[in-house]
């Protein structure tokens, strides 16, 4: 009898070529990064916090060195200051030694991002930390409103800081334009003077811990994978809630709307992830090849279309967590007028082979009841009653992966309820990543930060991905800035949204998960 080998095949792959898991790489050369906005909200509450907490760990060369740039007048030890300041604000802080030692790895410049002058002491700084340092990376970080971005490019670019030995990174923060129009000049001028392998789009959602283990649960358990289609999978749910308001950027906000600054970026990213097709490998590009492909299937839209199963919202005044807050008309230098939607839901089509036919609900808002973002994956009901009229109601099977505020993974079950008779009982299996590892919650930044100074673009947006996701959300843009709603404000702060999120998954026979 011929023997069995079913057991010894191996697939040859580039890809495969250890079994063991390597060590995230932190031997990283010196570097210099230059923060444009180095006085900024972004600046103070995340980045130099974050580069903190990373040089006092030890994850990148102590000969690192940090420029900030900014309008204000400061002198290198008030800008010090300020970092040790926002350092300590943010806790976490275990030595003084350390902060000391990192402020004195940071320096400031003042300029005005719109004036040529201002590049000439840039040129100069970054040069001669450099050539002391020996330094092999340069990075500037755009921590800056999008108007600038490209001025500060051109003004680089005209000191010759876009290229040569360096070959320096640039990281922009979203959003990543206004439209599909804007975004397309926005990438084509970027690409005029930085090749696509130095250009950084950062999207903080893709750093969660939670949103990078989507492709290993998914690809890594060969349990789900099959089931992963339109045969076993119901729906899929994805809601990110926020029980903050606008936090003084009435200005932005107002210009921008929810679907800009969360459904343009955040949510597609993280329905491409669960929709995606397995990447040859997880080198950068392939992975974002298979992200890019998934917005190219999201199905177009027609205004009646959008009309019928894209619902907006903006929230009145109410109470969250037990506190009296005010209604989005009411926030500073918001219009009292103002057409801007702070919620909102829509039901997407990924009009491929794996996903035909199957609906994916996406839910945002401001002032809602909590916090919480998470994915939902709804499997398909058994297709009998197997066990008699007493199970007629059963829960379906649901795998929820939370994001925010915690981030955790749990998978609903059926199982047989204790004692006489045959009655279902829904059990749940939880996962929770700050009971199961003995490690803090890192914040976002961290790991997109390393990624960027070791060259590591595969948490980060390609040039056509950005103009893909504009492609999707762009009628619904163009669509409710031409017709005003006519009910806003139409949900009260501290709630789960308008009624009519609720009525667009009724008509379906569906339900939202409670946030």
């Amino acid at each position: 009898m011929a023997q069995d080998t079913r057991d010894s095949e191996s697939v040859e792959s580039r890809f495969l070529e250890s079994c063991e898991v390597p060590e995230y790489d932190f031997n990283m050369a010196p570097f210099v990064l230059v923060i444009f906005g180095g006085t900024g909200d972004l600046s103070r509450r995340m980045l130099l916090p974050t580069l903190f907490g990373l040089y006092a760990e030890g994850k990148f060369s102590r000969e690192c060195h940090i420029i900030g740039v900014g309008r204000h007048g400061l002198s290198d030890s008030a800008y010090r200051d300020m970092v040790g300041q926002s350092v300590r604000d943010a806790g976490e802080v275990k030595s003084s030694e350390d902060v000391a030692s990192f402020c004195s790895r940071v320096s400031y410049l003042q300029a005005d991002a719109g004036r040529a002058e201002s590049y000439k002491e840039v040129c100069r700084r970054v040069t001669e930390i450099s050539s002391r340092e020996e330094t092999a990376s340069v990075v500037y970080y755009l921590a800056v409103p999008p108007k600038l971005i490209e001025p500060i490019i051109e003004g680089l670019f005209g000191r010759g800081l876009c290229g040569g030995a360096a070959n320096p990174k640039v990281v922009i923060e979203k959003p990543f334009g206004s439209d599909k129009g804007s975004a397309v000049k926005l990438n084509s001028f970027i690409l005029k003077h930085f090749d696509e392998s130095q250009v950084y789009r950062i999207d903080h959602y893709l750093g969660k811990e939670t949103v990078q283990n989507i492709l290993f649960f998914r690809f890594g358990n060969s349990i789900f994978e099959p089931l992963w289609n339109r045969r076993y999978v119901d729906h899929v749910q994805i809601t990110v809630a926020e029980s903050i308001g606008i936090e003084g950027r009435g200005g932005f906000y107002d210009e921008a709307g929810v679907v800009r600054d969360i459904v343009q970026n955040h949510m597609m990213q993280l329905l491409a992830l669960v929709a995606m097709e397995p990447p040859a490998g997880f080198e950068a590009n392939l992975v974002r090849d298979e992200k890019t492909k998934v917005f190219r299937a999201i199905r177009a839209m027609s205004e009646a279309y959008i009309d019928k199963f894209m619902v907006r919202g903006q929230y009145a005044g109410g109470s969250v967590g037990g506190e009296r807050v005010c209604g989005y008309r009411e926030e500073a230098n918001v219009a009292k007028d103002s057409n801007t939607a702070t919620f909102f839901a829509g039901k997407f089509h990924v009009d491929n082979w794996r996903w035909a036919g199957v609906p994916f609900y996406l839910r945002t808002g401001k002032r809602l009841r909590r916090r919480s973002t998470e994915i939902c994956v709804a499997f398909k009901q058994p297709p009998l009653r197997l066990l008699g009229r007493s199970c007629d109601i059963i829960e379906a099977n649901r795998l929820v992966l939370s994001i925010q505020p915690k981030e955790a993974m749990s998978l609903q079950l059926n199982v047989k309820q204790p004692g006489v008779g045959n009655r279902p009982y829904a059990i749940t299996m939880d996962f929770d990543y700050g009971e199961s590892f003995d490690v803090r919650t890192r914040p976002a930044y961290e790991r997109l930060l390393l990624d960027c100074l070791k060259g590591d673009l595969t948490l980060f947006a390609r040039a056509d991905a950005t103009e893909a996701m504009w492609d999707v959300v762009g009628p619904i843009i163009s669509r409710w800035d031409e017709t005003a709603a006519k009910d806003f404000p139409n949900y009260a702060a501290g709630s789960e949204g308008p009624a009519a999120s609720n009525r667009l998954l009724e008509s379906d026979g569906r339900a939202w998960r409670p946030i």
